[in-house]
């Protein structure tokens, strides 16, 4: 892939792929958008990939969202405007291969459009979470909206109405489950990697289908989501276990967290 704002490396089924822009401190421009879009294409279509790790380069930040020097395309017609998520995020991309996220430093603002759509986030003890968009008289609206679905709803409002007189801390974030380890930083990017490894080595159409089950049910009702969830298992269930001798699946080597 031709990315400039990326990188993207494939080993043994997991793609690692870092924001690289440590001197803007990995927020996003338009090439990024574009870089993304690619990406998740990539991702869908590539079978040898079963699972994404994103994370940030240099020691400052994962991300803080974008590039207010340098914006993003708009389109001059407002109803003809789209989500920068539609091209960052995963879920809206129909990528059902876990997206796990290794999060250091500032992850601020549109950071949150990686984080809301991860399946596992964790982060370093340096880590900070806040969105700053109401201090700059900005209306917070599609970060929170999705972060509602992740945390509960008064620790989501509170990091919209604060804005920027307030960050969660890494310790505050595992309370609330943002993030579901803390790691010193040092640690941080061979826990992802090591995370991303045990879920790849799984059948990959029984992961797929589970983070689409459980993402998609949050769109619909209950009995709705447990009719669409029992045909996703008729319909993965003979393919998964085509891709395991069930016999020789482990069951005495487990970590307890």
């Amino acid at each position: 892939m031709d990315l400039t704002t990326v990188l993207y490396e494939v080993t043994g089924h997991v793609a690692t792929v870092t924001l690289n822009r440590p001197q803007a401190m990995n927020s996003f421009t338009q090439e990024m958008l574009d870089d993304f879009s690619l990406i998740w294409r990539t991702v869908k279509e590539d079978d040898d990939v079963h699972v994404v790790v994103l994370r940030g380069a240099g020691d400052r930040a994962f991300s803080t969202g974008m590039d207010v020097k340098k914006g993003i395309h708009r389109h001059p017609n407002v109803w003809s405007q789209t989500d920068p998520g539609e091209f960052l995020s995963p879920k809206l991309n129909q990528v059902w291969k876990p997206l796990l996220c290794a999060v250091h430093g500032i992850a601020a603002g549109g950071a949150f459009y990686w984080l809301n759509e991860a399946d596992i986030v964790i982060c370093s003890e340096d880590a900070t979470f806040f969105d700053p968009h109401v201090s700059y008289g900005l209306t917070a609206a599609l970060e929170p909206i999705g972060l509602a679905r992740r945390i509960p709803l008064g620790e989501t409002l509170r990091i919209a109405l604060l804005g920027l007189d307030e960050r969660v801390s890494a310790a505050r974030a595992l309370q609330i489950g943002l993030v579901s380890e803390v790691l010193p930083r040092e640690q941080l990017w061979d826990r992802a990697d090591g995370i991303a490894r045990i879920i790849a080595a799984k059948p990959a159409a029984a992961i797929q289908g589970t983070v689409r089950a459980i993402w998609e049910s949050l769109d619909a009702t209950r009995t709705q989501a447990l009719r669409t969830g029992l045909s996703y298992t008729q319909i993965g269930n003979p393919v998964g276990k085509a891709e395991v001798d069930r016999a020789s699946v482990p069951r005495g080597r487990w970590t307890l967290r």
